[in-house]
C-alpha cells in the first residue's frame, strides 16, 4: 500500500512530459492525488485517452485517483498586424476596434464586441500577460483611444486582460460546453471553472452538470473578488489562481488574498487548492528555489486542502521530482512543531448544525483521548467534508459506497477512502470501521478509533452519531 503520511493533497497536471500510463503511475507513486487535464491543450478524444491512462492506474494501485477537467473559457486577443506586431511606446495613444483590417503602429482590432462595448475611460488594457499596460482615454462602444502606461512589443494574437472591465461574456465558450459534456459522460470528478466572475457562472456548469461532478471556481480576476462570499456559497470547491490573478491585480495584493480565500474557504467546509507557480524553476532544473519552497510550505501551513503543479508536471523536464520534492515539502511542514499551532489558530466557529457539531466533537475527542483515526460513514461525502473542515490530527477515514465519493475526496485536506457496502447496522458500522482502520494501516490492535456516521444509514447529509470503538485482541470489534 502507497500510503500518504500527509494531510494536504497534491494536484499534477498531465501533459506532454507525463502523458503516458507508466508516467501517470510513477507521478501518483511519487505523491499525487489528483490528475489534472488542461483543456487548453486538449479535445474531449486526447480527454478520454488520458481519463482512460489514470483509471487503468487506478485499477492496478487499488485505490482512488482523483480527475479534474479545467475548462479553458473565454480568451480574449487582440487581431493581427500588417508586419507580425509594433513597438508601442510610453505616453503614445493607441486604438482597439472592430474593423478586421491588419493593425499598424497606431491601431489593431479587437475582435471582442462585448469588450469595446464595456470599455470605459479610466479601464486598463493588460496585454502579453500584463507586459504591456495600457489605459482607455475614450471609448465610443466600437473604438477604444488608449494611452501606453508601460510599453513593448504587441504582436499577432496576443492575450488581454481586463482587470476593470466587467464584460457581459459568459465564462464558458462554445469549446466549454463541448468539452463539458465529454468530461461529465467521461466520468471525471471535478470540473474547474475558468474565469469565473460571478456566482451566476458556477451555477450554469452546476446545472448542466447535475450531480456527475462537482464544480471547482478558479478565483483568477478581480471581479470574483469582489462577489467571493457569492461564489464560495455555490462552489463545490475553489482554487486561488495565482497566475491570472497576479497579471489583473497587484502582484503585492496576492498573498494576502491567498490567505484570505483559503481560511474563507475552510470557514464554509469548501476544499480550496493554491495554484500556480508553485515550484516554477523546476519547468527546467532538477531542484527548486529556497523562495518556491517558501510558497509551497506556506500554502500547507495555511491548511489548504491541495496544492498543485502545472507545467512542472505537465511539460518540464522534472515532472516526477517536482511531485517528490513538493510531497517531501507538505511533510516536512507537517510535523514541524508550530504547524498545528497555526492549524489551531485558523479554526473558524462552527456552523449552528447538528454536523457541524459532531464534527467538532469528533476532533476534540480525538484530541482528549487520542485516537488514531476518525472514521466515516459517507454516502455523499459531506460527513467527511465537515471532518475534515476541523484538520483534526488524527487521519480520517471515509468508507462509502459510492466509487465517485471516493475519487471526488482525494482533493479534501486528510481524508483517504475505501470503496465498500453501507452498514447494516451499528454493530456492522462499528466492527467494519475497525477492520478498515486496521487494514488502512490507521490503527492496530490496543487502540481506540472514532466512528461517525448518520442514522438511518445511506441517508445524505444526516451525519447524528458518535461511536467509541476498541480494537481488542480477539478479532475486531467495537465497545
Amino acid at each position: 500500500m502507497n500510503r500518504r503520511s500527509r494531510r494536504c493533497k497534491i494536484l499534477a497536471t498531465l501533459g506532454p512530459a507525463s502523458n503516458d500510463e507508466a508516467s501517470v503511475e510513477k507521478l501518483w507513486r511519487a505523491g499525487a492525488d489528483v490528475f489534472r487535464i488542461n483543456m487548453s491543450h486538449a479535445d474531449p478524444e486526447a480527454m478520454r485517452e488520458t481519463v482512460a491512462m489514470i483509471r487503468a492506474v487506478e485499477a492496478r494501485v487499488g485505490q482512488p485517483i482523483g480527475i479534474l477537467v479545467d475548462l479553458q473559457g473565454p480568451k480574449l486577443r487582440v487581431g493581427t498586424f500588417a508586419g507580425g506586431g509594433v513597438d508601442l511606446l510610453v505616453g503614445q495613444t493607441f486604438s482597439f476596434d472592430s474593423d478586421p483590417t491588419p493593425g499598424d503602429a497606431e491601431r489593431v482590432c479587437l475582435p471582442h464586441p462585448e469588450i469595446l462595448s464595456a470599455l470605459a475611460p479610466g479601464h486598463k488594457l493588460l496585454i502579453d500577460d500584463g507586459k504591456l499596460r495600457l489605459h482607455v482615454v475614450e471609448a465610443t462602444g466600437d473604438r477604444a483611444l488608449t494611452k501606453v502606461d508601460v510599453g513593448g512589443r504587441i504582436s499577432n494574437r496576443k492575450g488581454v486582460s481586463l482587470p476593470d472591465t466587467e464584460i457581459a461574456v459568459a465564462a464558458m465558450t462554445p469549446k466549454d460546453r463541448v468539452d463539458l459534456e465529454a468530461a461529465v459522460e467521461t466520468g471525471v470528478d471535478w470540473i474547474a471553472l475558468s474565469f469565473v466572475q460571478r456566482a451566476t457562472d458556477v451555477l450554469e456548469v452546476k446545472r448542466l452538470t447535475g450531480d456527475r461532478a462537482f464544480v471547482l471556481a478558479k478565483i483568477e480576476k478581480p471581479q470574483a473578488i469582489a462577489r467571493l462570499d457569492e461564489i464560495m456559497a455555490v462552489a463545490d470547491a475553489l482554487m486561488v489562481a495565482r497566475g491570472d490573478l497576479g497579471v489583473e491585480m497587484p502582484l503585492e495584493k496576492v498573498p494576502g488574498l491567498q490567505k484570505r480565500i483559503t481560511r474563507e474557504a475552510r470557514r464554509l467546509g469548501r476544499p480550496v487548492v493554491v495554484a500556480t507557480q508553485m515550484l516554477e524553476s523546476m519547468i527546467s532544473a532538477p531542484a527548486p528555489t529556497r523562495a518556491e519552497v517558501s510558497d509551497v510550505a506556506t500554502a500547507v501551513f495555511e491548511g489548504g486542502d491541495a496544492i498543485m503543479l502545472s507545467a512542472e508536471s505537465a511539460s518540464g523536464k522534472y515532472p516526477f521530482e517536482a511531485v517528490t520534492m513538493m510531497n517531501r515539502i507538505a511533510e516536512e511542514v507537517e510535523q514541524d512543531n508550530i504547524y498545528r499551532a497555526i492549524i489551531a489558530a485558523q479554526r473558524a466557529a462552527p456552523e449552528r448544525t447538528g454536523a457541524d457539531a459532531v464534527a467538532v466533537a469528533a476532533r476534540d475527542m480525538t484530541e482528549t483521548l487520542d485516537l488514531k483515526a476518525i472514521v466515516a460513514w459517507t454516502s455523499s461525502g459531506a460527513t467527511a467534508l465537515r471532518v475534515a473542515r476541523e484538520r483534526p490530527r488524527a487521519p480520517i477515514l471515509a468508507l462509502t459506497p459510492n466509487r465517485d465519493t471516493a475519487r471526488r475526496l482525494t482533493a479534501v485536506w486528510g481524508v483517504e477512502s475505501v470503496i465498500t457496502k453501507d452498514a447494516k447496522d451499528v454493530d456492522d458500522m462499528a466492527n467494519r470501521a475497525c477492520k478498515f482502520a486496521v487494514r488502512q494501516g490507521l490503527a492496530a490492535v490496543g487502540d481506540r478509533i472514532l466512528i461517525i456516521a448518520g442514522v438511518p444509514f445511506g441517508t445524505p447529509g444526516a451525519t447524528n452519531m458518535l461511536r467509541l470503538a476498541f480494537i481488542g485482541e480477539d478479532g475486531l470489534r467495537a465497545e
